[in-house]
This record gives structure tokens, sequence and C-alpha cells, in this order.
């Protein structure tokens, strides 16, 4: 009988092996199986909660250019406003290209009263007004406000001077104004200004909720409003950069670097730093079960190794090689890894689309997850199966039959 044994007579073998004990097999699978689940998994988690992230930041932040004033030092060392921003800076940005809206917003002094009613009760405590904001009307749209009664004013109340005035929730909860049927009014300094909204939530600028807002030409004409102290705009997604880059030069282009600009971070650069965050997280959880996996299929093949040692000794005795025993057992182990990195794909990719489903997510998968999971597979099983193959190659002949 010819000492050399064919490839695919060990093909056939190391099947008979694996099928010979199916109830072992599933067990010993399990163990890679979740591994490489966790590691498909992992990647299309990691690549769909970073869109999802990104998503979530882009509708906010990632949509907002915020202008100042820049400050220099006067000779006293006080910081004062090196440029003022212009009374038209919103239609000097609005026409930029990314830019959907804009906003001009100044605080009014901290003196002026804020109050429901004009008669005043001498033995009741004295509470802080909340602050007045002067705001452009395009405020509502810049913040994504929305309205919980009523309405926003509109360019007509601002370019008449109306006096008119929208409570943020706080605002409206401590002045004891609940709705604006019947036109409640408010008492600025003195002067009554009819309550036509209250703003229910906001996007950004949380503060605003706590404030009264007035349009901006009134607060200028009546409540003596001073330079603007802010400038919102909202642009498109990615348009940030551009947008804050041309901005100042709008505003003002003899000194543009006299405003001081917060424009979003580059959106790719978000999606990779969470997508990364997300991938070592996980990806010590896939590691940990492949080490289990490869463990169970070790102990597996290191059990079969010792139920089979008479098989092992008849196929030495009959002139299989050193050699021919080894690669029997790696191809086995190799063999039990590559069907647990095909099912633990498939498992994976359901797992992924599962959470998808429910959560309403659109699925992300790189196209080389699935592949790159039965090679793990495969090589957890190489690993797994290098010490048992070794053993089971230096059993004698003499002595496994003596044995069997």
């Amino acid at each position: 009988m010819s000492g050399r044994i064919s490839f695919r007579a060990l093909v056939h073998e190391a099947f008979e092996g694996i099928g010979s004990r199916p109830s072992r097999l599933v067990i010993t699978l399990v163990g890679t199986v979740l591994g490489i689940a966790s590691l498909v998994a992992t990647i299309g988690f990691a690549q769909t909660a970073a869109g999802q992230i990104s998503q979530q930041f882009d509708t906010l932040s990632a949509t907002r250019v915020t202008v100042e004033p820049g400050t220099t030092k006067s000779a006293g060392g006080k910081d004062r406003a090196a440029v003022r921003l212009p009374w038209d800076a919103v239609d000097r940005v609005t026409p930029l290209a990314g830019v959907e809206s804009a906003a001009l917003i100044g605080k009014l002094p901290n003196s002026l009263t804020v109050e429901a009613v004009q008669v005043q009760d001498p033995s009741e405590s004295q509470k802080a007004s909340p602050p007045v904001v002067g705001a452009s009307p395009e405020l509502l749209d810049v913040v994504q406000g929305k309205i919980r009664a009523g309405r926003f004013y509109d360019s007509g109340h601002d370019a008449r001077r109306d006096r008119v005035a929208v409570l943020g929730a706080e605002a409206a909860k401590r002045l004891g104004v609940n709705r604006v049927t019947g036109q409640p009014a408010v008492f600025i300094d003195g002067r009554a200004y009819t309550v036509i909204g209250i703003l229910g939530k906001v996007g950004t600028r949380e503060n605003l909720l706590d404030a009264v807002i007035v349009p901006i030409s009134t607060a200028r004409a009546e409540l003596g409003m001073g330079p603007a102290e802010n400038l919102d705009i909202r642009i498109d997604v990615g348009a940030g950069s551009v947008v804050g880059r041309q901005a100042p030069i709008a505003l003002n282009p003899n000194t543009p670097d006299s405003f001081k600009v917060g424009a979003p971070a580059n959106t790719s650069e978000l999606q990779s730093n969470v997508e990364s965050d997300i991938n070592v997280l996980f990806l010590a959880i896939g590691i940990v079960a492949l080490i289990g996996g490869g463990i169970g299929i070790a102990n597996v093949t290191l059990l079969s190794v010792s139920e089979r040692r008479g098989e092992i000794g008849l196929r030495r005795a009959l002139g299989a090689r050193t050699r021919d025993i080894a690669q029997q057992f790696m191809l086995e182990s190799v063999t039990i890894g590559v069907l647990g990195g095909l099912i633990g794909v498939v498992v994976g990719l359901f797992a992924l689309i599962a959470v998808c489903l429910v959560q309403h997510w659109t699925p992300v998968l790189a196209l080389w997850a699935a592949p790159v999971g039965v090679v793990v597979g495969a090589l957890v099983g190489l690993l797994a199966g290098g010490y048992p193959a070794i053993k089971a190659a230096r059993v004698e002949p003499v002595d496994a039959l003596r044995d069997a």
C-alpha cells in the first residue's frame, strides 16, 4: 500500500470524523458561531450607529454656524468688541450658498422688569424677571423651535415695531401665562406687550425657553437694545466650512477676521470617530467569544484524538505518515471553523437586520464583512487544531493498537 494519502481522501476522512458525532459538532460550533456573529454584527452596528448619530448631530449642531463680534483689549485692559454685527446681517448672509436662514439676536439690559400685572403687592416677595431678548423674525426657524400656543411674530411686526412678545415655556410659567387667547399682556419696563405665542421647545439655544422674546426693531426703538450679540445661521449639511469662511466677509469685507465664527466639525470625521469607538467596544466582545470558540474546538479535537487512538494506530500501521495524521485533524478543525464562520455570518446579518427593523434604521454593512467572518472562522479552527493535530501525529502505532 502506498504511504501517501491523497488530499481527496483526507477531506473524505475529515468529513467522516466530523459527521460521526453531530451532537458534539453542534456544541463545538456554538462558540465559533457566537464569535463570528459578534464580529459581523459589530461591524454593521458600528457603521449603522455612526450614521444615525451623525444624522442626529447634523440636524442640530452640524447645521448651525454662529458669528459673534471679536474682542480686543482696551487701554484699561478690559475686553471690548472689535467690530459690530450690522443690523442688516440677515440680508447679507442669506444669499450665501448653503444658508437656509439666519437670525440676529441681542440681549437687552438686565435692569428691565417683566411683569404679568402692573399692580404690585407690597407683601409679596420680589421675583427676578426673566431676561428679555430681541431677535429677528427668522429666529424660530433657525433654532428649530416649536410654538406651543399662538404664533411667532413675523417681518410685519418687526417692520412696524409692534409691541408683541413670545414667551419661552419657562418664562410663561413664571409669569403665569398659559394661553394666548384673549390677548394677554406682559409689562416690560411698564409698557404693555401683547403675548402672541408661547415657545414650547427648541433644537438649539435652550436659554430661550426662559426668556421673553420681542422683535429686534422694537427692542432697538423702545427697550434700549445695544449692538447685536449673535448671528445664528442655519445651513445645509456639509456647508459649514464654506459658510463659516464667507459669512465674515459678507458682514464686513474690510475686517472679516474681527468676527468670531463657530462652524461645525467635518461630519466625516465625526462618523469616523463614532464608528471607531463603537468598533473598539464591540470587537472586544467578539474576540472574547472567538477565544471561547477556539478553546471549544481545541477541546473537542483533543477528545477526538484520545477516542480515536486505535484508528490512528491502525492508519499508521497501514502506512500513513505522521504528516497525514496531522493534516487530517487540522482539516477537521478548520472545517469546523469554516462552518462556524458561515453560520456566524448569517446569524450576525439577521441580528443586524432585526435591530434595524425595530429601530427603523437603515442597515449599513461593508461588503468585506461576510468574507472576513468566514476567513476568521477558518483561522480560529486552524489555530485551535494545531496542538491536537501535533499530539495525534506523535501517537506511536504499537501503543495505540495496544490501548485499543
